[in-house]
């Protein structure tokens, strides 16, 4: 009999949000792919389980791939979570479900934390029609390529960032988007979480925006009435 795969969101930040649910697919999991082992035993420790942990990142390959189907339709049990928040949103993982889904396999799914649906809800922006964007190019002109297309767009816009490419990332959204309203959401849940709104193309300096933490910023849509 072939067994189940079950993506379980895990906190952000706050180890209370974790779910019941979420708590007991964990717990009675056979396996558990994880993006970074040393992340996944802290989570294992709070909880107090000791579970077999099997890479599935960026590098995993094919082989791999394949090698975790077969533990599936060996009978087993498997939870893939990513390192924080609801596995496959900007995180591994899709190829994989996407493959246990052709080998008619089970899959089911815990929902729970996720920065994207909470910093959206913290922005206060209209959020019934948004994209989220992930993590921007390296390169200015790869980031302002991807914003573009949202110039005239009434969509809000999310996307993730590292603190230390905070300013470039700015600089990029206002050269691409034009004057905007915008929300810096760092270290959602956490005990130094800060909520910072300004409008482009001001930057925050690192009195106002300590430069350490994750980040997730928030832009408002297009307005046609917008004044300058």
């Amino acid at each position: 009999m072939s067994g189940r795969l079950v993506l379980v969101a895990t906190p952000i930040g706050n180890l209370e949000d974790l779910s019941d649910r979420a708590k007991r697919e964990l717990a009675s999991a056979d396996v558990w792919l994880v993006e970074d082992t040393r992340v996944s035993a802290r989570l294992q420790q709070a909880l107090e389980v000791k579970k077999p942990m099997k890479i599935l990142n960026d590098h995993t390959g094919p082989h791999k791939l394949r090698e975790y189907v077969d533990l599936i339709t060996g009978g087993a049990s498997v939870a893939l979570i990513s390192d924080a928040g609801t596995p496959v949103v900007s995180d591994p993982g899709a190829e994989f479900v996407a493959l246990c889904s052709t080998k008619g396999l089970e899959i089911d799914a815990v929902p729970g934390p996720s920065a994207v649906s909470l910093a959206l809800s913290l922005s206060g922006f209209f959020a019934q029609r948004y994209a989220f964007l992930g993590f921007l190019g390296r390169k200015l002109s790869q980031a302002i390529d991807t914003l573009e297309p949202f110039a005239t767009s009434s969509l809000t816009l999310v996307l993730f960032e590292s603190h230390h490419r905070l300013e470039g990332t700015l600089t990029a959204c206002h050269q691409a988007l034009g004057e905007r309203n915008y929300v810096i959401c760092r270290e959602l849940t956490k005990m130094h979480q800060q909520i910072w709104r300004a409008g482009l193309p001001v930057v925050p300096d690192s009195t106002e925006v300590p430069r350490k933490g994750e980040i997730t910023i928030v832009i408002e849509g297009h307005r046609r009435n917008r004044q300058s």
